[in-house]
């Protein structure tokens, strides 16, 4: 089977509503491009984790439709365009032939296994581990946040092989994929839990912990209240982001066993010193490692003696 697509060239304060239009015209599926991408006016639209751009659409923007092939591409583009206030005749379009493909493997061909710190794999279920004797972790791309493709779960990844947690407690807190809670498992943790605020997330790891042939226990935080459990961990890790990671600080620091050790990341270079700073009450914290413009922040309670 073969679909045509639908090219529009609007300017921003059209995009958004066009897209719409498009879609209850009878559009498969709508996407906003720039239009001047790869030109020296190609305009990006970046923020910091947290402070995205409200609308993802730019000054000259492309719209996108994907259709069947033998749908009217030309009706439709006069319903959206009447839908929206503009006149169908001046509007700039092209419609180009979209060929039938393999679209899983496409789509998996994007997808390699990576290599992370010194011996630890991440494997999508369709390729074989390049290297069987390291520390292998099956992982599909999939909703919840941690494939180890971004630098904040590599920087944990990393931490975690380099300080081990043999016969240790860990607490992975913000789990996602439940990524580092298995990586802690494997490389020897006596007990590991994950808890996630999205129940998305936790019935992800869970299955990827089956998956992966290893104990841990998942939760929502109100689950996890819920079990009694208030003991403190060996090592707690938390890869979320900056603001969030403030918020709980007085949570997570105590969740840190006497001697024990907290792992922070998802933070920028640049906002290092204030989570630092509102740590600091609790535990002492400074910057592990830095990659790609974030940072792992680590520290270690203080014994109490008596």
């Amino acid at each position: 089977m073969s679909w045509t697509e639908i090219v529009i060239e609007v300017a921003r304060t059209h995009a958004e509503a066009l897209s719409d239009a498009l879609i209850d015209a009878g559009a498969l599926s709508v996407s906003v491009e720039d239009a001047d991408f790869g030109t020296d006016a190609e305009q990006p639209l970046f923020g910091e984790p947290g402070m995205e751009p409200e609308e993802a659409a730019w000054e000259n923007s492309r719209v996108v439709a994907l259709t069947a092939e033998d749908a009217d591409q030309v009706a439709m583009i006069d319903e959206a365009a009447q839908t929206v206030g503009l006149q169908a005749s001046i509007l700039k379009y092209t419609l180009r032939e979209v060929a039938e493909q393999d679209w899983v493997r496409l789509t998996q061909s994007q997808f390699e296994p990576m290599h992370i710190g010194k011996n630890i794999w991440v494997v999508p279920s369709w390729h074989d581990a390049p290297d069987p004797s390291a520390l292998v972790l099956e992982l599909d791309p999939g909703l919840a946040f941690g494939t180890g493709s971004h630098p904040t779960t590599r920087l944990c990844m990393e931490w975690l092989e380099a300080h081990p947690p043999i016969d240790r407690t860990v607490l992975d807190y913000g789990c996602g994929s439940g990524i580092l809670a298995m990586v802690a498992k494997k490389i020897g943790a006596a007990k590991v839990i994950g808890i996630d605020i999205d129940p998305q997330a936790v019935e992800a790891a869970q299955a990827n912990t089956i998956r992966n042939r290893c104990e841990v226990d998942y939760y929502v935080p109100d689950d996890f209240a819920a079990t009694g459990q208030s003991q403190a961990f060996d090592v707690v890790v938390a890869n979320i982001l900056a603001n969030p990671l403030k918020l709980m600080a007085p949570m997570l620091s105590g969740r840190v066993k006497s001697g024990g050790t907290l792992l922070l990341s998802g933070v920028l270079a640049t906002q290092a010193d204030d989570v630092i700073a509102t740590y600091a009450p609790f535990i002492k914290l400074s910057v592990w490692r830095e990659q790609e413009g974030w940072v792992a922040l680590a520290g270690s309670l203080a014994t109490v003696t008596g």
